[in-house]
């Protein structure tokens, strides 16, 4: 017979479960809660174990239910360090030149790591979506490669394994992202030449990753972060 404590272990049990693969970006923001049926077979609980976990999720601002469309989870992980700084910096450009800076270090140390950490799967995403950039970079897809663009720098992110990295970037990642897109569309407007050496900026990164160069894909992350920031500066003189 299970007792209350029991239950509340099973509950707890589950509820740290997913909580983890909120953190480490199995189940990112915006995407559908596997179902509970599906939750219960592989946690091996009842339904109703997986319903309250998912409550306390729901209680938390972490999930949040839709009817008829099943349990969302929500960006309450990134909003929680994103505000104030999405409004300060839509209203005070001058803050990008800090955005830059802070994506150097950021995404220099994270793309250290993904070249220590990344498992195949990682490497796999992070070709692909290499594949993807380059697609769009020979045919002037300039939406389709700022897209695949802000897709590789998150990838990257999730292939550290770090979970205070992922989340550092994912919780600016709206931000992160319309800098990369703004950044990166002007910059290939410029021209077709600074257009590809976007691209062999991003393929250099992705090489040494996939290699498993941790010290070149830094250097190779901070100096793409260095010739945007060195676009950007040069833009506002």
């Amino acid at each position: 017979m299970t007792t209350g404590r029991q239950s509340r272990g099973r509950v707890d049990s589950v509820m740290r479960a997913l909580e983890a693969s909120l953190l480490d970006g199995s189940i990112p923001a915006g995407t559908r809660m596997p179902a509970e049926r599906v939750l219960a077979e592989q946690y091996g609980v009842a339904r109703n174990t997986i319903r309250e976990a998912i409550q306390r999720l729901t209680a938390r601002g972490l999930v949040r239910s839709r009817p008829g469309s099943g349990v969302f989870v929500t960006d309450q992980l990134r909003k929680g360090i994103l505000s104030p700084w999405g409004q300060l910096i839509a209203d005070h450009p001058a803050l990008l030149n800090d955005i830059l800076e802070f994506r150097r270090v950021l995404e220099g140390a994270t793309a250290y790591f993904a070249a220590q950490r990344a498992d195949d799967s990682d490497r796999d995403q992070i070709q692909a979506l290499l594949t993807a950039l380059e697609q769009a970079r020979a045919i002037d897809d300039k939406v389709s490669e700022a897209r695949a663009d802000a897709r590789l720098h998150e990838a990257i992110a999730r292939a550290s394994h770090n979970t205070m990295f992922l989340h550092l970037q994912s919780s600016i990642v709206s931000v992160l992202r319309e800098n990369i897109t703004t950044n990166g569309n002007g910059l290939r407007e410029q021209n077709d030449y600074t257009a590809d050496l976007l691209l062999t900026h991003h393929r250099n990164v992705c090489i040494a990753i996939l290699e498993k160069q941790p010290e070149e894909a830094r250097d190779a992350m901070q100096t793409h972060i260095d010739f945007v920031l060195s676009q950007v500066a040069h833009e506002a003189l």
